[in-house]
Formats: structure tokens, C-alpha cells, sequence
């Protein structure tokens, strides 16, 4: 049977298929089930710093209505006090102690001060890793791209110097310069970046003249974009390659460790298929592997990357030209 193990962050992992941060990871049963099917490891839902405010102020608001009808009853009632992310915290140790397969923490927050702070408290539930999930849209035309550079790589420097556990970066596809953005999270200490981070569009109701958000799972051919930049990356940065988006098959794992990722985040398809289903994208792979003669990962990792390619120029370009002229 074919070996799996790899690693994420740097951490060992018994297969390189990883539970991404989702629903799934909101009831214990269910990490547990994703254990049982072997996924490697598993990533908590994000602490997102904008919902604690949020939270925070609303409650803010509920105890204001009414509080000046009956201000001689004031003294009966003790102060309270929103609980920030305690619960939430909470949940990712129970989490820890649940299960023995390595979890992971996400953060996404704002402010550089929130960044560190929750970090510290992430890192303090015992998860084997943390996972900061940037989730930036650059949206004020003030701010120029070189500024949301800079306040990504100060964030990653702050947090990196407040924990020990290592540490992953989820990125956008959507910088001027992927590569110079891997680059320099490489060397500000990042032990691994995801690529990519799956902004949710908004749509348009013609009818009601209203903006909706539905919820919209990933489909196979979202795979091509975090494959080719897997490929572009691999072997010219320090930092291991984590593909996330549209892999929802053994066979898009294989693809993925092609190109040189050392694991790949599934949610759609497990949100889809259920957790079991990851012992069948397991299953795909190992056969896969048996059919080409493979016996661990480490004998295909990289192979179809631009850094193996006799012809890194062609690798970028001569697909791109020869499909176009292909069309005529």
C-alpha cells in the first residue's frame, strides 16, 4: 500500500488530505468522523475579529433599550460584560482534547493589535498550528498596493514574533505579484501558504433589486488557478504549499502533489459527500499511485512544477500561446 505521510507547517500528517476551515468543524462528532476517515488533519472555522465586534455591539444595544426607565433598579443588576472570543476559544480546546490528529486554528481579524492578541489565545488551546486566514478586499482606491502589501507582511511579523506554534498564510490570488508575495512571506517566517482564499461574491436580485449572499460551493474547475501557482511556486520558496479550492477528488490531490503541494484543504466536497467521503478521495489516490508505481509522495512531488520543467519560459507562455493559435 502506498505511503501518504506528509507534512503541513511542518507538522507530521498521516495523509495530504486536510479538512479546511468550514461548517464541519462545528460539532465534535464531526471531527471525530473526519479523523476516522483518515484525513490528515483538520482546520477550525475562523475567529473572525469583525463578528466578536459586531456580537459585542449588538449586545451593547439589547441592554441600553430601556435602561433609563427604571434608573433606581440599576444597583440590582451586575455589570456585563461581552465575552469577546472566550467562547470560541472554548471550543477550539474542547476540540483538542477530543480528538489526537493535529488541528489547526484560523484567524482573521483587522486590527495588527487583534491579530497578535487572538494568535496568543489560539496558540494557548493546545491546536498544533495556526492558520491566518487574510481575507482582504481592496476595495478604498486611497490605499495603494504596495500600502496593503506592507500591512500584510507587518501583520504576519507581529504574530510571528508573539507564538511558537507554526504558522500558515491563506492568501488571495488577486495581488499584483503572487510571487513576490510568497517570497516575502517566506522570509517573514511563514511555514506554509495556502493557496488560495475563496472570496465569496455577492449577487444581484433583478426582481427585488437586492443583493444576496448565498453560500456557493467550489466545483473541480476551480482547481486550475491554486494548481498553476502551486506549480510556479514550488521549489522557489522555503515554505510548504497547501491547495485549497476545488479539489474534490484523489485524483485532484494528484494533481495537486504534481504541481508540489505537500497537502491540499477540501470543505466543499466533504460538505457535499460527507466526511466518509474522505477515505474514498484517499482511496483514489492510493490506487492512482499503485497504477503509476509511486510508493510514497515524496516519488511524484513537484514532478509537473516549472522548476522541473526542461523549459520554465514554456512552462508560463508556450500553453497559453499554443491554445490561442489552436483556436483559429
Amino acid at each position: 500500500m502506498p505511503d501518504l505521510k506528509t507534512t503541513y507547517m511542518g507538522i507530521p500528517l498521516r495523509s495530504p488530505i486536510v479538512v479546511g476551515a468550514s461548517s464541519v468543524s462545528g460539532m465534535l462528532d464531526r471531527i471525530k468522523m473526519a479523523e476516522q476517515a483518515g484525513a490528515g488533519g483538520l482546520v477550525i472555522r475562523s475567529l473572525f475579529e469583525e463578528q466578536i465586534q459586531f456580537d459585542a455591539l449588538r449586545m451593547e444595544e439589547s441592554l441600553a433599550v430601556g435602561s433609563e426607565s427604571t434608573p433606581e433598579a440599576r444597583s440590582y443588576f451586575p455589570a456585563i460584560k461581552h465575552g469577546d472570543a472566550d467562547e470560541h476559544l472554548m471550543w477550539v480546546e474542547k476540540a483538542r482534547k477530543a480528538v489526537s490528529f493535529p488541528l489547526f486554528a484560523s484567524l482573521n481579524a483587522v486590527s495588527r493589535g487583534a491579530w497578535t492578541k487572538y494568535a496568543r489565545q489560539l496558540e494557548d488551546t493546545g491546536v498544533n498550528g495556526l492558520e491566518l486566514n487574510v481575507y482582504v478586499v481592496a476595495a478604498d482606491a486611497r490605499r495603494s498596493g504596495t500600502a496593503i502589501e506592507v500591512e500584510l507582511f507587518d501583520v504576519v511579523e507581529a504574530v510571528r514574533q508573539e507564538v511558537k506554534i507554526p504558522l500558515a498564510v491563506k492568501i488571495s490570488p488577486f495581488y499584483t505579484s503572487v510571487a513576490y508575495i510568497a517570497a516575502e512571506l517566506d522570509k517573514r517566517g511563514a511555514s506554509s501558504l495556502v493557496l488560495f482564499n475563496r472570496f465569496l461574491q455577492p449577487d444581484i436580485d433583478p426582481a427585488t433589486e437586492s443583493l444576496t449572499t448565498d453560500m456557493v460551493l467550489s466545483g473541480p474547475e476551480e482547481l486550475k488557478l491554486p494548481l498553476r501557482w502551486t506549480a510556479l511556486l514550488f521549489g522557489r520558496i522555503k515554505a510548504e504549499i497547501a491547495l485549497s479550492t476545488g479539489v474534490h477528488s484523489g485524483l485532484d490531490a494528484a494533481k495537486a502533489l504534481l504541481a508540489g503541494a505537500t497537502v491540499v484543504q477540501t470543505a466543499s466536497a466533504v460538505i457535499k459527500n460527507g466526511l466518509p467521503y474522505v477515505s474514498t478521495m484517499l482511496r483514489q489516490l492510493e490506487e492512482w499511485m499503485t497504477e503509476k508505481g509511486y510508493t510514497s509522495l515524496a516519488d511524484f512531488r513537484g514532478k509537473l512544477s516549472q522548476k522541473q520543467a526542461a523549459d520554465p519560459f514554456a512552462f508560463e507562455r508556450a500553453q497559453y500561446v499554443r491554445l490561442l493559435l489552436s483556436q483559429k
